[in-house]
């Protein structure tokens, strides 16, 4: 780039994005004098999508500013929890966020995930056309410009994926309701009218089912109800939202 210098200095949240040498106080950038401030934040590796408030000498600008000589800019982190106007929370999940995805839904937030890899296109679209956040740890798809809104999940362990989603976007939860294998809503189901789908053993010990209302798959308590209760319940506490059952 050949055009005016500005200064530009990223909030610590954010690091972890920019070069090493732009991770400590306001460094210097020089640019095309006709790039968007958006732009300019994205061509030194930060997704607008975990940028804040974008500042120009102390005052609030859109991503659209075009930067002029000298000006001093300041990029925040996104404020927690971050508001999702104009739809409802809804979120969509790339291939590589299985986990996460399941126990959202065990959650009871509405999370639909892709489990191939259907390209960074096809999964921008589904999120403009179904106004669902789009969560990835993949950086070039949160910078496609289709997407309807998008978040990085910073994390590589489901565990601090899950607080981090929970804490950003303060989601309702409604543990239980949601089909962990399809993100359809569940409903109570009579033992008489699953039996046919239960295993023998599983028929003489167990009484309560559910079932999912678009695949049909049957939920009971079973060996591993504990370990899932134990994540809804320490979900529940910090977060709030109906209780375990």
């Amino acid at each position: 780039m050949n055009g005016p210098e500005i200064h530009i200095r990223f909030a610590p949240g954010l690091r972890l994005f920019v070069s090493a040498e732009r991770r400590s106080g306001h460094t210097s950038v020089t640019t095309d004098g006709a790039s968007s401030l958006g732009h300019v934040v994205e061509s030194l590796g930060v997704p607008l999508t975990e940028a804040g408030r974008l500042l120009v000498d102390g005052r609030t600008v859109t991503s659209a500013h075009v930067p002029a000589a000298g000006e001093t800019i300041e990029v925040e982190e996104v404020t927690r929890p971050q508001p999702v106007p104009g739809a409802p929370l809804r979120f969509l999940l790339d291939v590589h966020l299985g986990t996460l995805a399941r126990r959202l839904r065990l959650l009871g937030v509405d999370a639909a995930y892709e489990s191939e890899d259907i390209g960074d296109a096809a999964l921008a679209t589904l999120s403009a056309r179904d106004r669902r956040v789009m969560l990835s740890r993949d950086r070039g798809l949160l910078r496609r410009r289709e997407l309807w809104a998008g978040a990085y999940v910073y994390s590589d362990r489901p565990e601090e994926q899950l607080r981090d989603v929970l804490e950003r976007f303060a989601p309702p939860l409604a543990p239980w309701t949601r089909c962990t294998a399809c993100n359809g809503q569940l409903s109570d189901a009579d033992k008489d009218a699953v039996r046919e789908r239960l295993e023998q053993g599983t028929e003489k010990t167990y009484d309560v089912f559910a079932e999912c209302v678009e695949c049909g798959r049957v939920y009971w308590r079973g060996a591993h109800h504990a370990r899932l209760e134990a994540i809804v319940s320490e979900a529940v506490r910090e977060f709030g939202g109906a209780t375990a059952r």
